[in-house]
């Protein structure tokens, strides 16, 4: 079972640019919260309580005050500072200890799920004891994504990044399972021609080994990358449309805690002090009065 998670934070954030000069893309607010909270959310519901969030030098202060130590959320949170940005494996070297001899999951920081039965699918992916499993997504546009061809048994044959020929639809999202031996992959990489570690070259270590498996989100769910303004603002307006139809909230950290039993009333009460006087707040009023 995984228990343990990781979200990269970290990046430039440059398609972004002005507004990531001086705050992280991931503190940045996807209709009512910062965008971190919606992968964090992620982690939650796949039942994982031990996280570990890789974020740019010199920003660690600014997500302290949002997410210190997990605490208040029954989790664990701990941080390490990225020098710079050097691909998505770079992760797993950096994460080496905090991963140990267990298995884990990744998220990307700017990465947005949304679906019925998401939390089944989730627990499911946690099972896995070796290999690697990537979720995939039907996309219009393949060649803007890493895609990947799956058999009839969800093994993947082929991977590729931003293909020029189309063989195939599914984009590999940015929501990973690993086995225990992903550090010591990640190490033998090699740098690409843009001078980063590919996710697509770990992960083809995986599949020559016929070891990597997919898991799909189907016609009911919703995955969207968060990386351009335009996608930014699609996915804020995705969320406030969904959450003012229905009154409930996506990605509220402390209804998964409270649900999942991890905190209290009192822990309830001390986020609505912390958040002081808004919606976010009057929505955790409502969740102990109505539990």
């Amino acid at each position: 079972m995984i228990k343990k998670g990781i979200i990269l934070a970290g990046g430039k954030g440059t398609r972004m640019s002005p507004l990531t000069k001086a705050v992280n893309k991931q503190l940045l607010p996807i209709y009512d919260k910062p965008l971190i909270f919606y992968p964090l959310s992620i982690l939650m519901l796949a039942n994982i309580r031990d996280i570990l969030i890789i974020v740019n030098k010199g920003q660690l202060n600014q997500y302290k005050k949002i997410l210190p130590d997990g605490k208040n959320l029954g989790i664990k949170i701990t941080y390490i500072e990225q020098n710079k940005p050097k691909g998505l494996p770079d992760a797993f070297i950096l994460g080496e200890k905090f991963i140990g001899k267990n298995n884990v999951a990744m998220i990307l920081g700017d990465n947005f799920f949304y679906g019925q039965n998401l939390s089944t699918k989730l627990l499911n992916n946690t099972k896995l004891k070796k290999g690697a499993k990537v979720v995939l997504y039907k996309v219009q546009k393949p060649e803007a994504f890493g895609v990947a061809k799956i058999d009839a048994k969800s093994k993947i044959t082929k991977i590729k990044e931003k293909p020029k020929k189309f063989f195939s639809d599914l984009a590999i999202t940015g929501l990973y399972f690993f086995d225990n031996k992903v550090s010591s992959y990640a190490k033998k990489l090699r740098p690409s021609g843009r001078n980063e570690l590919e996710i697509v070259d770990l992960l083809e270590i995986y599949r020559k080994k016929n070891i990597l498996k997919a898991d799909l989100i189907g016609r009911g769910g919703a995955w969207l990358d968060t990386g351009s303004i335009e996608d930014f603002y699609k996915t804020s307006a995705f969320v406030s449309a969904i959450e003012n139809r229905q009154g409930l909230k996506i990605a509220c950290l402390e209804e998964i805690a409270f649900n999942s039993g991890w905190i209290n009333k009192k822990h309830i009460n001390n986020a609505i002090n912390f958040y002081g006087n808004c919606d976010y707040s009057k929505y955790l009023k409502k969740l102990i009065k109505n539990p």
